[in-house]
This record gives C-alpha cells, sequence and structure tokens, in this order.
C-alpha cells in the first residue's frame, strides 16, 4: 500500500495534522518491531544537482536518527534499517562505497551515544573495511547492556545470503556433534532456521515501510517478512516527515492480521 503525501512542510497546519495524527494512535495496536528501507538518497541528491551522491546518503542518515527518534518516543521497541545490501557491494562504484562506509561508521557511532539504545550489526562482514567493521563492532561492544530501542543496522546485508549463512551453521554445528544427514533431515525446521538467522531471538517485523515509491523488497529479510505488513511512501529517503511514519501506523493499525487464519 502506499499513500500520496499530506500536508507537507512545517508550521501552524503541518503541526496540527500531526497532533492530530498522533491523537488518532493512542488507543491503537502499534508494531512491536518495524523495519526501514531507506531508498531514494541518490535521487534526492541528483534532483538538486548535488556534486556527489554522498550529499544524498548523509540526508538520508540524518533522517535515519530522526526516525529512530520518532519509534523510540512512541514505545516501538525493535527497528531495522536497511543501509547496505550485498549486491550494493559490487554494483556501486568504488568512490560511492567508501563514502558510504564513512557515513555508516558515523551513524553507527552517533547512534550508540545518542540514548540508552542497544545497537546491533546485522548482516556479513565479508566485503566491508576494517574501519567499519571495528565501527559496528564498537558500537554493539558500547550498548550491549542497554535496555532501550533495539537497532539493528542492516549492513552488507542481503536476505538470501542470511538464509545460506544460516544453514551453513546449521549443517556445522550438526556435524561438530557427529550427526548423520538423515538425523539432520529429520531436525531440520523452520524455528531451527530461524536460531540461525542474524536476528536470532528477535521478533520477525511487522510492518516494513520503503520511502521513494518503489514498491520491492530487494533481498531485505526475506524470512523475517513472511507474515509482515507492508506501506510504501512514496517521499524519496532524506524527505521522510514525521506525518509520512504516523500515517503508516495509522494504516497498520487498521489491518487484520490472519496469520494464515
Amino acid at each position: 500500500m502506499s499513500e500520496q503525501q499530506g500536508p507537507g512542510g512545517t508550521g501552524l497546519l503541518y503541526g496540527l495534522y500531526q497532533a492530530r495524527l498522533r491523537r488518532q494512535l493512542q488507543n491503537a495496536t502499534l508494531p512491536h518491531h518495524v523495519a526501514m528501507i531507506i531508498d531514494g538518497n541518490r535521487r534526492w541528491a541528483r534532483e538538486r544537482a548535488l556534486e556527489t551522491t554522498a550529499h544524498g546518503h548523509r540526508a538520508g542518515a540524518e533522517k535515519m536518527r530522526e526516525f529512530l527518534g520518532w519509534c523510540d518516543d512512541l514505545g516501538i521497541r525493535v527497528v531495522t534499517i536497511y543501509l547496505l545490501s550485498t549486491d550494493n557491494l559490487t554494483g556501486r562504484s568504488s568512490e560511492e562505497l567508501g563514502q558510504l562506509f564513512e557515513i555508516i561508521a558515523d551513524l553507527a557511532d552517533d547512534l550508540s551515544r545518542a540514548a540508552d539504545w542497544r545497537i546491533q550489526h546485522v548482516g556479513t562482514t565479508e566485503g566491508l573495511p576494517e574501519p567499519l567493521v571495528g565501527a559496528l563492532r564498537a558500537a554493539a561492544d558500547r550498548t550491549s547492556g542497554n535496555a532501550g530501542l533495539h537497532v539493528n543496522l542492516a549492513v552488507g546485508y542481503g536476505g538470501r545470503r542470511e538464509i545460506a549463512d544460516a544453514m551453513r551453521s546449521i549443517v556445522r554445528a550438526h556435524g561438530d556433534k557427529g550427526g548423520s544427514i538423515e538425523e539432520l533431515a529429520e531436525i531440520l525446521t523452520p524455528e531451527l532456521i530461524g536460531e540461525h538467522l542474524y536476528t536470532q531471538g528477535q521478533p520477525d517485523p511487522d510492518l516494513i515501510i520503503r520511502t521513494s515509491g518503489e514498491q520491492r523488497l530487494s533481498d531485505f529479510m526475506l524470512w523475517q517478512s513472511a507474515h509482515s505488513e507492508f506501506y510504501f511512501v512514496e517521499a524519496l529517503g532524506p524527505d521522510l516527515r514525521e506525518v509520512d511514519f504516523l500515517r503508516a501506523l495509522r494504516a497498520y493499525a487498521t489491518r487484520h492480521r490472519r496469520f494464515g487464519q
């Protein structure tokens, strides 16, 4: 589902509309876990004739800082942000990737100091430079004891790669115990696979939001999104407003999640 932009910008009318949306959500069922595909950063930079796409990525990162604050304010407990895919690692220029690595490292460091949030890297470190890997690990270590919003930073992430890694982990663990292929076939269940995903122990996302009007998953949380609700926003990533997010939550609250029943 997607919605067109409503009252925009700032000012009195915007504030009234935002307050109205918040009132509508006071007794609504809100998602426990929200996942965000932040898209449109490069298009945002091109439309403004900026020198490099890095300006768009920086603006998108700044918007994600805001977005996490909105989520925390409403009591959402887990947020996953899709920042860099495994496809990006082979499909982007070395110059753009270098800029992205620095921006993401700065974002991870900032978020680890922003509040009582717990930061976790979900994805592979393969293909990531050591400074970025170090920044992600440091952010996770620094916040490991925090009890606030759980923030997953999906960096070097691919849904297919995650499932393959989970299967490799299961096979290795089973082999280390001396188990046979026949025994493995008997114990292999969706629950066991879920225990070996990057997000092991976490609830699946209730709501997945994507900016920029594109309506596809792009290899994001393929396993975990089996029963997720989807919401597509026309705004480019850096242009996302709080009212866009509140409208996504309002739409979510009106849906009847059947889970196959």
